[in-house]
């Protein structure tokens, strides 16, 4: 079934290399999934690594996370996690202290108004329904299938 993406972006010539195919359909098939995600994410004002943010503090619990931590579990790349957390912060929806044993270390709390953002607007339900309206065209070989080839790339 190569050749789709070539028809979608109108490019009137195949791909000269079968691996920049393949990237760029890697490419173009995250964006239609993240532009999904980000549509029922916008109307809470969040955005995606925003919303990771305070999955990944809800999980951690009252404990919370160093700043370093929260930012090694993200799903993507982010050069600044500081600036993420101080955007979660002036919203009040996550909090940071000093760890009591080390000064030096900051911890990251997800507040109550952080667990209500995501809890009323039911944003996990709306996240799993757009991705089984997606990702879910799959069947599980080919979801197991999938995860295989992009660990494999990942170097996994």
């Amino acid at each position: 079934m190569t050749g789709l993406l070539q028809i979608e972006i109108k490019q009137g010539k195949p791909f000269a290399d079968l691996r920049l195919e393949a990237y760029l359909n890697l490419v173009r098939t995250a964006d239609l999934v993240q532009r999904t995600v980000e549509h029922i994410l916008k109307p809470q004002g969040l955005t995606q690594p925003q919303y990771n943010v305070l999955r990944i503090l809800r999980g951690a619990g009252a404990d919370g996370l160093p700043v370093g931590e929260l930012g090694a579990r993200l799903v993507t790349h982010d050069p600044d996690v500081t600036r993420l957390v101080d955007r979660l912060e002036r919203r009040a929806l996550v909090e940071r202290t000093r760890a009591s044993g080390d000064r030096r270390v900051v911890l990251v709390r997800i507040t109550a108004a952080g667990l209500a953002q995501i809890d009323q607007a039911d944003l996990d339900r709306q996240r799993t329904a757009a991705h089984a309206d997606s990702i879910g065209r799959l069947s599980d070989a080919e979801l197991t299938t999938l995860i295989d080839l992009c660990e494999r790339i990942r170097g996994r």
